[in-house]
């Protein structure tokens, strides 16, 4: 299927090409209208043969020149002339033939890499992005396509892909191992002593602020006591539970918290080996599996977080929007200051730059072939026509008076012999 150009047609280059071509005309039929008065004067005025002479060989040269610029783009005349409607006929290999010289002069690394070299790209997009006013087109332009994303994918689209692939991928996990590598990985770390200390901290205010409620608890179980019993012992619990936390918090090899750790160290092992807590993690995970295939938890969730994107991007006032532009602003203006980072975006567009045309410089050639081939013979000899087919009137022009300043000179050459004997 061929695409038909849809560009109007540039009304001044028409006028400026049939004004040119009426000009090549008209001198072309003034010769004419020379060489048939100077072929019935000839014998009354001997001289008008040097006019003959220039009009005839004018006359020759305006025709073969008319002849040659409307074979580029047509049959003259109609005529099944070969090698002639040269454009129409050769369009597919002009196309391929313009994708080679793409490819081999323009899209070489050496070129390309040299052109990018003298250009500061990252300096330029960061002065860009840190004027407010950019920074803010620049997030209307990406969030003005986030509701067309969204609405690319049905829900029910989305909630088949999560279930199949998150669901996949949990399969695949030993969830008592996993368990134990994380446990391992936060028990070894330099701040776990101040975690634990902090969550004693955090047993010691909830037992010292629920006191009351201890009592409480304490005289329903122990209803034949009389009650300044229960607060006095109450009380002797709660200051010694207290009281054993802050030595456990001020003591770092205090035994309860060696204990604990030992206890933490067990724990990681098991999970890590034992065959009974990989069973019991793998009943966990089957579960869970389980219960995320049969709720449409994926379906609900994608559903509240596409909503309310799309209700925030039609606001006024869109944080995501505001948010966009001030984070694309920071970005400029960082990269504005900093030289470094402009060094490295740079050499990394460079190298990534370089790369495509090493891989892809053929397909843009292919490219460019391809589209060539699909455009409408007839459209696109018209389309260049309108475009050169001012200048090359003036090779009507240069030909009709070239042709007859070569037929002065033939003349000339004839009577020369004459004179000299």
């Amino acid at each position: 299927m061929q695409t038909r150009w849809t560009s109007g047609v540039d009304v001044a280059k028409l006028e400026n090409l049939r004004r040119m071509q009426g000009i090549a005309l008209a001198l072309l039929l003034t010769m004419v209208v020379v060489l048939a008065a100077t072929s019935f004067t000839l014998a009354a005025y001997p001289w008008t043969a040097w006019l003959k002479a220039f009009a005839e060989a004018a006359v020759v040269g305006a025709v073969a020149d008319w002849f040659a610029v409307v074979a580029l783009f047509r049959r003259p005349l109609g005529l099944p002339i070969t090698h002639t409607a040269i454009i129409p006929n050769n369009k597919d290999r002009i196309g391929e033939s313009l994708g080679r010289f793409v490819e081999e002069n323009f899209l070489t690394p050496e070129n390309v890499m040299a052109r990018l070299a003298l250009v500061n790209f990252a300096e330029a997009g960061g002065t860009w992005l840190a004027e407010p006013a950019n920074s803010d087109r620049a997030a209307v332009g990406v969030c003005a396509m986030v509701p067309r994303v969204l609405m690319m994918f049905e829900d029910e689209d989305v909630t088949r892909f999560l279930t199949r692939t998150l669901l996949g991928e949990l399969e695949k996990i030993n969830l008592s191992s996993l368990a134990g590598e994380v446990l391992e990985l936060v028990t070894s770390s330099e701040q776990y002593q101040a975690l634990f200390d902090d969550a004693v901290k955090g047993i010691e205010r909830l037992i010292a602020a629920n006191q009351a409620l201890i009592l409480e608890k304490f005289g329903e179980a122990s209803r034949y006591t009389p009650e300044f019993f229960d607060r006095y012992v109450v009380d002797r619990f709660v200051r010694g539970i207290v009281r054993l936390l802050q030595e456990v918090i001020a003591d770092p090899q205090h035994p309860l918290r060696m204990q604990f750790a030992d206890s933490t160290r067990t724990l990681i092992e098991n999970l890590k080996t034992s065959p009974e807590m990989h069973a019991r993690g793998e009943s966990v995970k089957a579960q869970i599996i389980e219960h995320l295939r049969t709720k449409p938890y994926y379906g609900a969730l994608w559903n509240a977080i596409k909503k309310r994107i799309l209700a925030d991007v039609a606001s006024d006032r869109s944080r995501l929007r505001e948010a966009t532009s001030s984070l694309l602003n920071a970005l400029g203006a960082g990269l504005v200051r900093d030289a470094a980072m402009q060094r490295k975006l740079n050499q990394w567009l460079q190298e990534a730059l370089e790369t495509l045309m090493l891989a892809h410089r053929h397909q843009i050639s292919l490219l460019i072939a391809d589209v060539v081939k699909s455009w409408d013979a007839r459209e696109v000899s018209k389309k260049i026509e309108l475009e050169i087919g001012k200048d090359l009137q003036y090779i009507r022009l240069n030909g009709t008076l070239v042709g007859g300043c070569v037929g002065l000179l033939l003349h000339l050459l004839v009577l020369l012999p004459g004179h000299l004997q």
